[in-house]
């Protein structure tokens, strides 16, 4: 009865009107962006993130949320029609999804998206409401030392599931935690890597970071391949799956929910992973492998059901460790933080509104883009054929406005731009960002944790390896950096990631 009493306490305060007018924006917004081709879940919520800060709490997180699912329904329709996808779970949709649009089936394609993610979306939710209650018992138990160990884990779990080199992610890893160092030390009140700057003296903010990596950065980045854009069709149909359609689809569906549902709780990219994987699994059970690859319509059911189930899983470390399991969730507790909100197991006992009504909030969220999307399928279409180089002065105009608001000042819109060619510079040498803005997030919090532990112990680094929690973690973590480092694990690693990519 319990978890039925506090899923009435999240509807009493999700469906409230302003809650829900503000998760429906979100949703739309987050698709209307998200369908431009290269602007995936982050960039788009980086762009959209200083809208929310006005906002009350939970309408705040109520509304990043949408905006979230919202774009990655933007992702997985660019996937299909353009053969761009949004985020790199949605590589996968593009192999199938992208061919049956060739096919004239791209109808087919997107309608078996929206079902499977909604379908995903409500079993996940279900989940987290479930398992984060339990989890949150649990972690009210850690210590400092727990949560120093847990972020580390964290951190490396960042690294091994990062593109590329992990010697450039670990390197993209330390810079993060160096810029999350900028300000002034709350201990000792001296100023650090600040150079004699006063705009940073309060450190760098993380919309300015994010806005320039994953906005500004995405935006040269997609100027290369304005060219690439072959939108196939401008009219789409047949948008009603048929009886041949769901038997084809609920098995894959289904399995992807289960897989992406487990692989969306991990550290560092968990979505993608889930997506690959959903995707491998169904093409090796199938009767003709050979269709995949050719508009099998199995291959976009299980990634996008897998896809959508991580997602929602994703927030389970989020709401109840505090600890975020991908780039997203990092800006989704960047904004708490910003709303004066310590994010960890505390929020569900001291607010259990928020937290209850954010996990209301994914199903009435997943809902409107199954209503609201696919009528609206002709507008994304039509935004899409619109040339980038129309949009993309639009689109700098609003980060900078966004980045103004929230200090009024105009040295953080130039130190957007500073990152927004860092970002572009990463894109070319191939090593990824993400990790970066999750040693930004986690940097000062993991500083703050090892300071009391050391404080605790009166000086005593071993205590981190003594207690029981915090040695499990710290071993899983050097293990899986050991692991990944093995000459047999990296090359199938680096192939798993090519293969992926082409």
């Amino acid at each position: 009865m319990d978890i039925l009493d506090n899923l009435w306490l999240g509807l009493t305060v999700a469906a409230t009107f302003q809650n829900l007018l503000y998760c429906l924006l979100g949703v739309f917004l987050g698709t209307a962006i998200g369908v431009l081709p290269g602007l995936g879940p982050v960039a788009t919520i980086a762009m959209l993130l200083p809208v929310t800060f006005g906002l009350p709490p939970e309408t705040s997180l109520i509304m990043l949320a949408g905006i979230y699912y919202g774009a990655q329904y933007g992702g997985s329709t660019t996937a299909i029609l353009v053969n761009l996808p949004g985020e790199p779970s949605s590589v996968v949709t593009a192999l199938d999804g992208y061919q049956m649009a060739q096919k004239g089936e791209a109808g087919r394609a997107l309608s078996t998206a929206a079902i499977g993610s909604f379908i995903a979306g409500t079993v996940a939710t279900i989940l987290v409401a479930v398992f984060a209650p339990s989890l949150t018992v649990i972690a009210l138990k850690f210590g400092p030392a727990e949560y120093f160990s847990l972020m580390v884990l964290g951190l490396i779990a960042s690294i091994v599931m990062a593109h590329g080199s992990l010697l450039r992610a670990l390197g993209i890893i330390l810079l993060g935690l160096l810029l999350g160092m900028v300000g002034t030390d709350v201990n000792s009140a001296v100023q650090r890597y600040s150079f004699g700057i006063p705009e940073l003296s309060d450190g760098i903010n993380f919309v300015v970071l994010a806005m320039g990596i994953f906005g500004i950065g995405e935006i040269v980045a997609n100027l290369e391949q304005e060219g690439d854009r072959t939108l196939l069709t401008k009219k789409v149909t047949g948008l009603m799956p048929t009886r041949e359609d769901w038997k084809r689809t609920l098995g894959p569906i289904f399995r992807g929910t289960a897989l992406g549902s487990v692989l969306g709780i991990l550290p560092g990219g968990g979505a993608a992973l889930a997506s690959f994987g959903a995707y491998s699994i169904e093409k090796k059970i199938a009767k003709d492998p050979s269709r995949f690859g050719k508009g099998a319509i199995e291959g976009v059911a299980a990634p996008e059901a897998a896809n959508n189930a991580g997602a929602q899983t994703s927030f389970i470390p989020m709401l109840t460790l505090g600890l975020p399991s991908n780039t997203v969730m990092a800006l989704m507790i960047g904004a708490m933080i910003m709303q004066g909100i310590q994010p960890g197991p505390a929020v569900m006992t001291e607010q259990p509104g928020l937290f209850w009504g954010l996990i209301v909030s994914m199903w009435i969220g997943n809902l409107m883009l199954l209503v609201l999307n696919l009528p609206l399928i002709g507008l994304w279409v039509r935004m899409i054929s619109i040339p980038y180089h129309f949009l993309f002065p639009i689109i700098i105009v609003f980060c900078a406005i966004g980045v103004f608001s929230v200090n009024n000042n105009v040295f953080d819109v130039g130190l957007m731009a500073v990152f927004g060619v860092l970002g572009y510079v990463f894109r070319k040498l191939e090593a990824e960002p993400a990790p970066m803005l999750l040693a930004f997030i986690l940097g000062p919090m993991m500083e703050e944790f090892l300071r009391r532990t050391l404080l605790f112990s009166r000086g005593d680094p071993l205590v981190l390896v003594t207690r029981p929690i915090s040695a499990s973690l710290l071993a899983v973590a050097a293990i899986l950096l050991l692991i990944v480092v093995l000459p047999v694990i990296r090359k199938r690693r680096e192939e798993a990631f090519q293969e992926g990519e082409s």
